[in-house]
């Protein structure tokens, strides 16, 4: 029995309209009143999530929120940090000077606004703002706060420029951070610990939650590892050798 469903929200929960529809809305609440937890998992920065948080009625006692890509994890009713991951100054400064070296335009934020340290500040970094709603300022490196918290660092670029971009990042930042593309123009930078899938884990685990009881649904490269850990269990090894479905109606790999 399915106890608890993370849904990405760009791509996934919303339409091409970004908006969610009638269907979506009656199937989760139904859902809810199944007693299934609907965990709304984004990229978004929590700014970026409420209006969807209260759309769908999801801000009640018992109700969490994935956000940052699983660098942030929250009670929705409450505002209860169950967990934060995230990176500091020096990680701005390094993750900034890789930028430079590369011609990447970057942008950065704290727990309520977007940063560009670029002047001239990307069509992408301006999208980002829009999508999410949470304010844009220029911030260069220098003026940040020594003792900022950042949730999430992002490179943006049109997407044959960010590919290349990416194919030349250097094997010390791969290792230091979690590097995930989100979008065909935003790769995401964030603390080596953090993912979707993580933050799916350390949920289901706080709440009594067996990963057998935990559904996901993503449609993009920061949604592999949640989507991973739901159903991983249902394979291994014991598809119908023919179809090759496991048990929940997925395809194996």
């Amino acid at each position: 029995m399915i106890k608890l469903v993370a849904i990405d929200i760009d791509g996934t929960l919303l339409n091409d309209q970004h908006e969610v529809t009638d269907e979506v809305k009656t199937a989760l609440h139904a859902a809810k009143e199944k007693g299934v937890k609907v965990v709304l998992c984004t990229g978004r920065p929590i700014g970026g999530v409420k209006q969807y948080l209260e759309a769908l009625n999801l801000t009640q006692d018992g109700d969490y929120v994935i956000a940052y890509n699983g660098a942030l994890v929250q009670n929705a009713h409450t505002k209860e940090v169950v967990s934060e991951l995230t990176l500091e100054y020096k990680d701005l400064q390094t993750v900034y000077e890789i930028s430079k070296e590369l011609g990447s335009p970057m942008h950065y934020f704290d727990s309520a606004n977007l940063y560009s340290p670029n002047r001239r500040i990307s069509e992408y970094t301006v999208l980002e703002s829009y999508l999410t709603t949470v304010p844009l300022s220029y911030m260069s490196v220098e003026e940040a706060p020594k003792d900022i918290v950042i949730p999430k660092m992002m490179f943006i670029d049109e997407p044959k420029k960010l590919d290349k971009i990416i194919a030349q990042i250097p094997e010390k930042m791969k290792e230091e951070y979690m590097l995930v593309k989100s979008a065909p123009f935003f790769l995401e930078i964030l603390n080596p610990n953090v993912s979707k899938g993580n933050a799916v884990k350390l949920l289901s685990e706080t709440l009594g939650i067996k990963q057998e009881e935990v559904m996901a649904i993503g449609d993009n490269g920061n949604d592999v590892t949640m989507v991973s850990y739901a159903w991983m269990w249902c394979c291994d090894g014991k598809c119908d050798s023919r179809t090759k479905r496991c048990c929940r109606s997925y395809y194996c790999i």
